[in-house]
């Protein structure tokens, strides 16, 4: 399976009948348009008020660098607060505030700096919308060996693909769905999260990411589970616990959560072998490293020249 370019040079992979891609362009169809107005409150009267005031709070924010005259930008925010000017600038804040508080997880977010994740598969963003059209991504234990890949090339892994899929107006509207597959934790996993990581990962998602994350599916958890899950547990507040589902070998229990046509074979899915490899994925997202390289440059002004 190669990564393939279409017309306008944009790089995408088939799977089966599916074309999988970043799709940052404009929604145009009517489904996602009666969806944003319905649950996000966007119609063009609230969306160009919401602009204008989250503009007037950002211009008062001191030593804040970002593109603030960006539409594009500003509704990668606006979306997942449901047109709250208020809301989306204090999530704005909180996710550059975190990247300069953790700077040593968020330094150089670029395809070039952060590959070990997906060499190894750990990874992955590419599959179809699942029926709801919600953006999946999808997180392995048992490719992950952490004498050959630390806990941050990770999590930096996690961010760089989000970091992608913000920018897409359809997952902006739609959401994402997290499945973990813990198939093969290891006690020299669990290990490496001690609860200030694990505090860091949940404040990052409950608080920071800009990113409507509508479920969690976690599958073939084994026992050792249940202690990585008790590092988490006390950090987790009732929205987020709420949307967390465990799975075990149930197959069919997670198919009752997401369509068959969005999950891999072996998940109990009808996506056909080959799979899509992390190799393919960072190639996909390198075609987009200047992309990133102007979102890594965003942010408050004492991070702004991290290097590592």
């Amino acid at each position: 399976m190669e990564l393939q370019f279409n017309e306008d040079g944009k790089p995408y992979v088939m799977w089966g009948k599916n074309i999988i891609q970043l799709e940052n362009g404009p929604i145009t169809d009517k489904q996602s348009k009666e969806k944003a107005e319905k649950e996000l409150r966007e119609t063009p009267e609230i969306v160009a008020a919401a602009i204008e005031e989250l503009r007037k709070l950002l211009r008062g924010e001191t030593g804040l660098v970002i593109p603030i005259d960006n539409n594009e930008f500003l509704m990668k925010f606006l979306r997942p607060c449901k047109f709250y000017a208020e809301s989306a600038y204090k999530r704005i804040q909180a996710y550059y505030k975190f990247r300069t508080a953790h700077s040593d997880q968020c330094y150089d977010l670029t395809p070039t700096s952060v590959r070990a994740a997906f060499d190894h598969s750990i990874v992955s963003i590419l599959s179809p919308r699942d029926q709801h059209g919600r953006r999946l991504m999808l997180v392995e234990s048992a490719n992950w060996n952490p004498r050959d890949v630390s806990l941050t090339e990770v999590f930096r892994g996690i961010q760089l693909g989000l970091e992608a899929a913000m920018v897409e107006p359809l997952t902006q509207i739609n959401g994402v769905v997290s499945i973990l597959d813990m198939k093969g934790l290891s006690f020299s996993q669990v290990m490496q999260f001690t609860p200030s990581f694990a505090k860091m990962i949940v404040d990052w998602i409950q608080d920071c990411v800009p990113i409507r994350l509508k479920a969690v599916h976690i599958i073939n958890q084994p026992y050792i589970f249940n202690m990585l899950f008790a590092i988490f547990k006390p950090f987790l507040r009732e929205k987020l616990r709420s949307r967390i589902h465990f799975h075990g070998s149930n197959k069919q229990s997670l198919l009752a959560h997401v369509d068959a046509s969005a999950l891999r074979l072996r998940h109990g899915g009808t996506l056909p072998d080959p799979e899509i490899s992390g190799k393919i994925l960072w190639q996909m997202l390198r075609h987009y490293e200047e992309d990133f390289k102007a979102a890594n440059s965003y942010g408050y002004v004492s991070n702004n020249n991290k290097t590592k």
